[in-house]
């Protein structure tokens, strides 16, 4: 078994198929995107494929050492980005083809219209041990 993170990005700004921002989705359409996850979570769950998942909040903070050690805080996302980490889920599968099959399943959520969004999801291996070094 290898795990995978999922990440969804939320873009301001229309960047896949059938997309409309979410801010301009009926109350309907954004519960059935929502139901479309949970839905897809519960299914991965019975599987035992399901390890975590989370939505995120689209206001954020970043934080820096400033080698004095007080840490520049500055307000963030900036309204200017188009692209903002929205949510993860993790996997456990059995191999990267499962991994993959399973973020096209995903990126197929429903969104304005109930069509499928065809969002791009972020596929990204969990680091299992640390890089080797060779000189």
């Amino acid at each position: 078994m290898a795990k995978y993170l999922l990440l969804k990005h939320y873009r301001g700004a229309p960047a896949a198929v059938n997309d409309v921002p979410m801010d301009q989705w009926t109350p309907e359409e954004v519960s059935a995107h929502i139901q479309y996850m949970q839905d897809f979570a519960a299914r991965l769950e019975t599987t035992g494929e399901f390890v975590d998942g989370q939505a995120l909040s689209p206001e954020g903070t970043f934080v820096r050492y400033d080698g004095e050690g007080r840490p520049p805080v500055t307000d963030g996302p900036f309204p200017e980005t188009k692209d903002l980490i929205a949510g993860w889920m993790v996997i456990d599968v059995d191999s990267y083809e499962r991994a993959l099959e399973l973020a096209g399943e995903l990126s197929a959520a429903p969104g304005a219209g109930g069509k499928p969004i065809h969002e791009w999801l972020e596929l990204r291996p969990f680091l299992t041990e640390p890089p080797t070094i060779t000189e």
